[in-house]
Protein backbone atom coordinates (compact mmCIF):
# COMPACT_ATOMS: atom_id res chain seq x y z
CA UNK A 1 0.00 0.00 0.00
CA UNK A 2 2.76 2.45 0.93
CA UNK A 3 4.65 1.79 -2.29
CA UNK A 4 1.53 2.53 -4.35
CA UNK A 5 0.96 5.79 -2.49
CA UNK A 6 4.57 6.86 -3.03
CA UNK A 7 4.38 5.96 -6.74
CA UNK A 8 1.15 7.97 -7.05
CA UNK A 9 2.72 10.99 -5.34
CA UNK A 10 0.43 10.64 -2.33
CA UNK A 11 1.41 11.10 1.29
CA UNK A 12 2.59 7.72 2.61
CA UNK A 13 2.14 8.76 6.27
CA UNK A 14 -0.84 6.57 7.19
CA UNK A 15 -1.48 5.49 10.76
CA UNK A 16 -2.59 1.88 11.02
CA UNK A 17 -2.52 -1.12 13.29
CA UNK A 18 -2.53 -4.89 12.84
CA UNK A 19 -4.94 -6.31 15.43
CA UNK A 20 -4.33 -9.57 17.24
CA UNK A 21 -7.11 -10.82 19.51
CA UNK A 22 -5.35 -12.42 22.45
CA UNK A 23 -7.88 -13.90 24.90
CA UNK A 24 -9.79 -15.68 22.14
CA UNK A 25 -6.93 -18.16 21.85
CA UNK A 26 -7.17 -19.24 25.48
CA UNK A 27 -10.97 -19.15 25.52
CA UNK A 28 -11.00 -21.53 22.54
CA UNK A 29 -8.95 -24.21 24.33
CA UNK A 30 -9.81 -23.65 28.00
CA UNK A 31 -11.71 -26.94 28.32
CA UNK A 32 -9.25 -28.94 26.23
CA UNK A 33 -5.88 -28.34 27.89
CA UNK A 34 -4.21 -29.47 31.07
CA UNK A 35 -3.95 -27.03 33.98
CA UNK A 36 -0.25 -26.40 33.27
CA UNK A 37 -1.11 -25.10 29.78
CA UNK A 38 -4.10 -23.03 30.79
CA UNK A 39 -4.01 -19.28 29.96
CA UNK A 40 -0.67 -19.44 28.14
CA UNK A 41 -1.63 -19.77 24.49
CA UNK A 42 -2.74 -16.17 23.93
CA UNK A 43 0.48 -14.86 25.44
CA UNK A 44 2.58 -17.19 23.29
CA UNK A 45 0.74 -16.10 20.15
CA UNK A 46 1.20 -12.44 21.13
CA UNK A 47 4.92 -12.98 21.71
CA UNK A 48 5.31 -14.85 18.43
CA UNK A 49 3.50 -12.06 16.57
CA UNK A 50 5.70 -9.47 18.26
CA UNK A 51 8.85 -11.29 17.13
CA UNK A 52 7.54 -11.37 13.55
CA UNK A 53 6.60 -7.69 13.85
CA UNK A 54 10.08 -6.74 15.05
CA UNK A 55 11.62 -8.68 12.17
CA UNK A 56 9.32 -6.93 9.69
CA UNK A 57 9.96 -3.40 10.95
CA UNK A 58 13.71 -4.02 10.79
CA UNK A 59 13.48 -5.08 7.13
CA UNK A 60 14.99 -3.02 4.34
CA UNK A 61 11.55 -2.58 2.76
CA UNK A 62 10.04 -1.01 5.86
CA UNK A 63 13.10 1.15 6.48
CA UNK A 64 12.98 2.48 2.89
CA UNK A 65 9.27 3.25 3.28
CA UNK A 66 9.94 5.01 6.58
CA UNK A 67 12.62 7.10 4.86
CA UNK A 68 9.99 8.12 2.30
CA UNK A 69 7.68 9.30 5.10
CA UNK A 70 5.65 6.12 5.61
CA UNK A 71 4.56 5.34 9.15
CA UNK A 72 5.37 1.95 10.56
CA UNK A 73 2.23 -0.03 11.31
CA UNK A 74 1.88 -0.92 14.98
CA UNK A 75 0.89 -4.25 16.46
CA UNK A 76 -2.33 -3.96 18.45
CA UNK A 77 -2.98 -6.43 21.26
CA UNK A 78 -6.77 -6.61 21.44
CA UNK A 79 -9.12 -8.60 23.64
CA UNK A 80 -6.74 -8.41 26.60
CA UNK A 81 -9.40 -8.78 29.25
CA UNK A 82 -8.94 -12.15 30.95
CA UNK A 83 -11.83 -14.56 30.29
CA UNK A 84 -10.50 -17.40 32.46
CA UNK A 85 -11.83 -16.97 36.01
CA UNK A 86 -8.83 -18.88 37.37
CA UNK A 87 -6.28 -16.55 35.73
CA UNK A 88 -5.09 -13.13 36.83
CA UNK A 89 -7.29 -10.26 35.69
CA UNK A 90 -4.16 -8.48 34.43
CA UNK A 91 -2.52 -11.54 32.86
CA UNK A 92 -2.33 -10.33 29.26
CA UNK A 93 -1.58 -6.71 30.11
CA UNK A 94 1.44 -7.63 32.21
CA UNK A 95 2.74 -10.26 29.79
CA UNK A 96 2.38 -8.36 26.53
CA UNK A 97 3.86 -4.94 27.16
CA UNK A 98 6.24 -4.02 24.37
CA UNK A 99 7.56 -0.97 22.56
CA UNK A 100 5.58 0.39 19.59
CA UNK A 101 2.50 -1.68 20.35
CA UNK A 102 -1.04 -0.75 21.34
CA UNK A 103 -3.18 -2.53 23.92
CA UNK A 104 -6.93 -1.97 23.77
CA UNK A 105 -7.73 -3.29 27.21
CA UNK A 106 -11.35 -3.11 28.34
CA UNK A 107 -12.19 -0.72 31.20
CA UNK A 108 -12.33 -3.46 33.86
CA UNK A 109 -8.86 -4.69 32.89
CA UNK A 110 -7.50 -1.14 32.87
CA UNK A 111 -8.93 -0.52 36.34
CA UNK A 112 -7.51 -3.81 37.61
CA UNK A 113 -4.10 -2.95 36.19
CA UNK A 114 -4.21 0.52 37.77
CA UNK A 115 -5.07 -1.14 41.09
CA UNK A 116 -2.57 -4.01 41.21
CA UNK A 117 -0.83 -4.49 37.88
CA UNK A 118 2.94 -4.76 37.70
CA UNK A 119 4.95 -3.62 34.73
CA UNK A 120 7.69 -6.10 34.09
CA UNK A 121 10.19 -6.54 31.33
CA UNK A 122 8.84 -5.97 27.82
CA UNK A 123 8.45 -8.83 25.37
CA UNK A 124 11.91 -9.69 24.06
CA UNK A 125 12.39 -8.87 20.36
CA UNK A 126 12.74 -12.59 19.59
CA UNK A 127 9.45 -13.47 21.31
CA UNK A 128 11.10 -15.19 24.27
CA UNK A 129 9.55 -18.57 25.02
CA UNK A 130 6.73 -18.29 22.45
CA UNK A 131 7.90 -21.14 20.20
CA UNK A 132 8.40 -23.51 23.15
CA UNK A 133 4.93 -22.79 24.52
CA UNK A 134 3.31 -23.22 21.10
CA UNK A 135 5.15 -26.52 20.67
CA UNK A 136 3.82 -27.68 24.05
CA UNK A 137 0.27 -26.94 22.92
CA UNK A 138 0.76 -28.78 19.62
CA UNK A 139 2.41 -31.71 21.41
CA UNK A 140 -0.62 -31.85 23.73
CA UNK A 141 -2.99 -32.14 20.77
CA UNK A 142 -3.95 -28.55 19.97
CA UNK A 143 -3.40 -27.87 16.28
CA UNK A 144 -2.53 -24.20 16.57
CA UNK A 145 -2.52 -23.69 12.78
CA UNK A 146 -6.06 -25.07 12.51
CA UNK A 147 -7.10 -23.00 15.52
CA UNK A 148 -5.63 -19.87 13.92
CA UNK A 149 -7.63 -20.47 10.74
CA UNK A 150 -10.82 -21.07 12.74
CA UNK A 151 -10.37 -17.99 14.93
CA UNK A 152 -9.64 -15.85 11.89
CA UNK A 153 -12.80 -17.06 10.18
CA UNK A 154 -14.89 -16.56 13.31
CA UNK A 155 -13.41 -13.09 13.79
CA UNK A 156 -14.18 -12.14 10.19
CA UNK A 157 -17.76 -13.36 10.60
CA UNK A 158 -18.13 -11.41 13.84
CA UNK A 159 -16.81 -8.19 12.29
CA UNK A 160 -19.02 -8.65 9.24
CA UNK A 161 -22.09 -9.09 11.45
CA UNK A 162 -21.17 -5.97 13.45
CA UNK A 163 -20.69 -4.02 10.23
CA UNK A 164 -24.09 -5.05 8.91
CA UNK A 165 -25.71 -4.19 12.26
CA UNK A 166 -24.10 -0.74 12.13
CA UNK A 167 -25.25 -0.14 8.56
CA UNK A 168 -28.77 -1.27 9.53
CA UNK A 169 -28.80 1.13 12.49
CA UNK A 170 -27.69 3.99 10.27
CA UNK A 171 -30.32 3.17 7.64
CA UNK A 172 -32.98 3.10 10.36
CA UNK A 173 -31.99 6.66 11.36
CA UNK A 174 -32.29 8.10 7.85
CA UNK A 175 -35.71 9.65 7.25
CA UNK A 176 -37.65 8.11 4.38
Amino acid sequence: MFERRIEAGLNPAINSVASLFISRWDAAVIDDVSPDLRAKLGIAVGKQAYAAYRELIASDRVQILANEGGRIQRLLMASTGTKDPEASDVLYIEALAAPNTVNTMPPAALEAYADHGVTGAPIPPDGGDAEEVLKAYNDAGTDTDELAARLQSEGKDSFNASWHDLIGTIKDQIPS
